[in-house]
């Protein structure tokens, strides 16, 4: 917009893409190393500001007038390429950078325009002075939250919202960069200043609507962990409520036994006494607890969710692994086993209230397989229970277990899938075990 030789586009060129880069770096992480990085987008660079400045040296008037544009649809290609981010996430974070890119550009341009009678160096100038200003803050205040809000970003962000903000970000910037508007009138000044208003506005907007869906999300979450730990305790409480009533039934028949025992010794029946012991024994054995697994946890809540689901009578068959140490902590494959087991009897109930002729199972399989451990469940559904972004709808699990299952098993680099069977609902999950579990 101000003109000048060759060297000058050179020298702003190389400050706006430097900028560019630089406020987009401090946002976002890049796939590779710092060394590696700034290399790639030093040739990058250094490629397109030789291409800009020798298009400004044959064609001034039409480079003035597409060179950014194009300069930085190609950054935009480059930098999603470079980012670790998902595109949603990284298009959001260019759109930012965007914004500020106008921001220095419009106020170099202009501060020169109005102060300094068109002066190019004043320009460049104040555009250093306000990337390094925008630099700082972002590495001083919100670089962090800018990354943690990735996560909701990343997570919640879809197609419609992202489009329509960089059009309308897009539409705002080419409003105020449009090179066939060079006479300066107060109005223009309140054109740029209500356009830059209004686009900022719109990033304030996105970030606050995903944080506030992101933090809704975050205490679902917990609150389906209260409901889990709720649903523990209240399994715990029925296996010691069953322990004392079993125990109360040994001492009131341990005098009946101790009577009859002491009858058969004064008798001296050995032979019948023998027999009635042996009797005994296994009448205890059957009468025990069910032992399911070697892993006194794993035992415990499956006897619970096992029982529970005869009671309503669904069919279960189990294939556990009997080793101890399972290689995941037990309080990880608590929530895993509990979450997939509630679900598979809410979905058999579910079944039972729609068609009461219809037989109900549940397959639970726990397998570990060198440093893997493998857990398959599947269970009678609804024929029409729908899955969303590969998950089941809350309406079809009883609305908890599934996120809770899904934040345990990503701690260990968990993959799973669910999937609708024709009526057969099944969930597979691969976690990877820790090596020092293995030790």
């Amino acid at each position: 917009m101000l003109g000048g030789p060759v060297y000058i586009a050179l020298i702003r060129y190389a400050i706006s893409l430097a900028g560019v880069i630089l406020l987009f770096s401090l946002m976002s992480e890049s796939k590779y190393g710092w060394k590696k990085t700034a290399f790639y987008y030093g040739c990058f660079g250094a490629v397109l500001i030789t291409g800009a400045c020798i298009w400004y040296a044959i064609d001034q008037k039409n480079c003035s007038r597409t060179v950014a544009i194009l300069m930085y649809v190609c950054f935009t290609i480059f930098a999603v390429c470079m980012s670790r981010d998902q595109i949603y996430l990284s298009i959001y974070k260019l759109a930012l950078t965007f914004y500020m890119l106008a921001a220095f550009l419009i106020g170099g341009i202009e501060v020169s325009i109005i102060f300094f009678d068109r002066n190019v160096w004043a320009d460049i100038i104040v555009r250093i002075v306000l990337i390094a200003v925008m630099a700082f803050f972002i590495n001083a205040k919100i670089k962090v939250s800018i990354r943690g809000f990735g996560y909701y970003v990343e997570n919640e962000l879809d197609k419609f919202s992202a489009a329509v903000m960089i059009i309308s970000l897009l539409f705002g910037i080419g409003f105020i960069l449009n090179p066939d508007i060079t006479i300066k009138t107060p109005y223009r000044l309140f054109q740029i200043m209500v356009n830059f208003f209004l686009t900022g506005a719109l990033q304030l907007l996105v970030f606050r609507l995903y944080l506030h869906i992101g933090k809704e999300k975050e205490y679902q979450q917990e609150n389906q962990l209260m409901q889990l730990n709720h649903r523990l305790l209240e399994r715990n409480m029925e296996l010691l409520e069953e322990s004392v009533e079993s125990g109360k039934r040994i001492r009131h028949d341990v005098r009946h036994h101790n009577a009859l025992i002491a009858e058969y010794a004064q008798r001296g029946q050995i032979e019948e006494l023998l027999q009635y012991l042996d009797e005994y024994n296994k009448m205890t054995e059957e009468q025990g607890l069910e032992k399911i697994c070697a892993n006194s946890a794993v035992n415990n809540i499956l006897s619970a969710y096992t029982r529970r689901a005869r009671k309503e009578q669904i069919k279960v068959t189990l294939d556990i692994e009997q080793k101890k140490n399972l290689g995941i902590p037990n309080i990880d494959l608590v929530t895993i086993l509990a979450n997939a087991y509630e679900n598979a009897i809410y979905g058999c109930v579910e079944v039972r209230k729609q068609s009461k002729e219809r037989e109900c199972s549940i397959q639970l399989m726990l397998k570990k397989k060198k440093n893997k451990l493998v857990i398959y469940c599947s269970n009678t559904c609804r024929l029409e229970t729908e899955l969303k972004n590969g998950q089941p709808k809350p309406e079809f699990t009883g609305g908890v277990g599934v996120s809770s299952i899904l934040r345990t098993a990503e701690k260990f680099a968990g993959e799973y899938d669910f999937k609708n069977d024709n009526g057969v609902f099944v969930f597979r999950l691969i976690m990877n075990i820790p090596p020092i579990s293995e030790a």
